[in-house]
């Protein structure tokens, strides 16, 4: 039972650089540059070994027995990767001569496993489709049974990847039988990095004191140690972030050591308490529709005793023009991999001295591909949570206790032609939604996922289809008298499902608390004062006086046209003509009318 003011603990992640390091049985300070390079020896060797592992483990015998979840013995594999590893005798293998310490294998171990697993599922996923994939004509049958379903989104990247299958072979080759991820794919790349949390305290250690943390770490002196004393301990110390601070946070986890172009990086994680918030008590939520045009648009819907009411009038976020920024980054990704492949089958014919110009130009090339995704990572960190932070804000704004987010496993983007359907496939939403589910708890407001059929075309009184007078992005009921804005009357349904469906909620390990299904009540539309006003610009005040500009001899002087009025106070005195530049404030005499009006009856 939750009670009022409860709280409960919840992990998040951030990110840390150290700025001193000390050795720490002498105390001497270390350059940074040179626990750059000793971090760099570490995840060489964790990189090289569990390469050399996932290459010796990829046959089909290692994905059958991780689907079972069993070890020799017929007992339950452990869900800590490392433990399972050494229950199953897939150990690394290390260069002779080379001495590692067992808790970076344990690291090597668990980063492995954890791939696998992931792999296991597609291969379990592959096997099933191949047997009702057809090479002829390249599609594949409807399951006949509930366990063989996968999303759609899934089945067509396994689908692509068996018809390329069928193409490199003879088609009459092809057998009818099943088929692996082995014999459509090569083993993963393992990532450069060190996941400590898979160590004990032998490896490495950290502690809070004050607004630093102080991680201990074992490195190694030269690329290749050949014994414990060629292992040394460091003490690295770096800045807690700014907004971590003051924060309840009970508990920090040892980070995960990459390098970058700026040197060592750590991804660090924590615990601390947040309020939690009750769904089976809420009676205002607010719902959040993705839209094509820009990320999303957010409405509040309202329970009470007369049942559920709306005043149909959302916010639609502003992406300050990053989505644009977006598309046109993905934009030249793609030319530049399109660029790249056709060096590439260039380079297969060429001869000698050109193949190697043409491959200086490709690793140039690649390399701008990274750096674009860099940036599109980047730009899509702060796109979800500028976006978390407004409709949080405005979900307190208007006393909600529960936010209702489309179902993302069901979205997917369709008839917008080729170039936005992947547009809206590769933006920020699960980005977004994890940004929201993170701030949102930092101030108790639950965030749930409710199905997304049907939310923007059916209307929330009635449920019936509703028009499009406008075009695209309007809606109209004329039984109901309601409609407005497209993605306004989609957030009021997304709402309504999480207000009706809130004693319906289905909660599973690291996903969104869910409602499976949507449940209708007739919304009615209230004028009350019960949402929140949205932030309008004022106008400002435009200053029409300009500067007294001494016009250049042989040169025709631009007329300068005043802006258009902004206010009622630019009627209150007599508008400029064109081309004055005196002041607002200066008076200037108006023509009479007399001789005006003289000369007019003299022609």
């Amino acid at each position: 039972m939750i009670g009022l003011g409860s709280t409960a603990p919840r992990q998040f992640a951030f990110t840390t650089r150290a700025h001193a390091a000390v050795d720490d049985a002498t105390g001497e300070p270390i350059g940074l540059d040179d626990v750059d390079t000793r971090v760099g020896w570490l995840l060489d060797l964790i990189a090289a070994a569990g390469g050399e592992l996932v290459s010796r483990l990829w046959q089909p015998v290692t994905f059958e027995v991780l689907a079972a979840g069993r070890d020799g013995a017929g007992r339950r594999l452990p869900a800590q990767g490392h433990v399972a590893a050494a229950r199953l005798g897939w150990n690394p293998h290390y260069p002779t001569g080379v001495y590692v310490p067992s808790r970076v294998t344990r690291v090597v171990t668990a980063q492995v496993m954890t791939s696998l697993r992931t792999l296991a599922y597609r291969d379990t996923a592959m096997t099933a489709l191949s047997e009702r994939f057809d090479p002829a004509t390249g599609r594949i049958a409807p399951p006949t049974r509930a366990a063989d379903w996968v999303p759609a989104g899934f089945a067509r990247g396994l689908q692509r990847q068996l018809v390329a299958h069928s193409r490199r072979t003879d088609t009459d080759a092809v057998p009818a039988g099943r088929v692996r991820i082995t014999d459509i794919q090569g083993p993963p790349r393992t990532s450069a990095m060190a996941r400590l949390s898979a160590a004990d305290r032998q490896l490495a250690q950290i502690t809070a004191a004050g607004r630093e943390l102080v991680l201990t770490v074992k490195l190694p002196t030269c690329p290749a140690p050949a014994g414990r004393a060629q292992w040394r301990r460091v003490r690295l110390t770096a800045a807690i972030p700014g907004h971590l601070q003051g924060r309840a946070v009970t508990d920090w986890h040892l980070p995960t050591l990459v390098l970058d172009r700026k040197g060592l990086l750590w991804r660090c994680a924590a615990a601390e308490l947040v309020p939690v918030g009750d769904l089976g008590s809420a009676t205002v939520a607010v719902g959040v529709d993705w839209s094509p045009s820009t990320l999303g648009a957010a409405a509040t819907a309202a329970s009470g005793p007369d049942g559920l009411s709306s005043d149909y009038r959302g916010v639609t976020y502003d992406d300050r023009g990053l989505g644009t920024k977006l598309a046109r980054l993905q934009a030249e990704g793609q030319m530049l991999h399109r660029k790249a492949a056709r060096l590439t089958r260039l380079a297969a014919t060429a001869p000698p001295e050109v193949r190697a110009q043409l491959e200086a130009k490709i690793a140039v090339l690649n390399e701008h591909r990274t750096a674009v995704g860099v940036k599109r990572g980047k730009i899509n960190r702060e796109l979800g949570f500028h976006f978390a932070r407004q409709v949080t804000d405005y979900a307190e704004a208007a006393g909600a206790t529960v936010i209702a987010v489309e179902d993302l496993t069901t979205l997917e983007t369709r008839g917008h032609g080729r170039v936005n359907n992947n547009r809206a496939a590769q933006s920020a939403r699960r980005k977004a939604t994890a940004a929201l589910a993170h701030t949102a708890a930092g101030v108790g407001i639950a965030v749930v996922s409710v199905p997304a059929r049907g939310s923007s075309a059916q209307c929330p009184g009635c449920d019936e289809p509703l028009a499009r007078p406008g075009g695209y992005h309007t809606a109209w009921c004329s039984g109901c008298r309601v409609g407005g804005n497209r993605d306004h009357v989609a957030g009021v349904n997304l709402a309504k499902r999480a207000l009706l469906g809130k004693r319906k909620v289905t909660r599973r390990r690291g996903q969104l608390p869910a409602i499976r299904v949507a449940e209708h009540a007739p919304v009615r539309r209230s004028r009350d004062k019960n949402g929140p006003t949205p932030s309008r610009p004022r106008h400002r005040r435009v200053r029409r006086s300009l500067p007294t500009v001494t016009p250049r001899l042989g040169v025709t002087p631009n007329r300068h046209v005043p802006a258009p009025r902004a206010s009622v106070w630019d009627t209150v005195k007599h508008e400029p003509p064109q081309g004055d530049a005196g002041s607002r404030g200066t008076r200037t005499s108006p023509t009479p009318a007399t001789p005006v009006a003289d000369s007019m009856r003299s022609t």
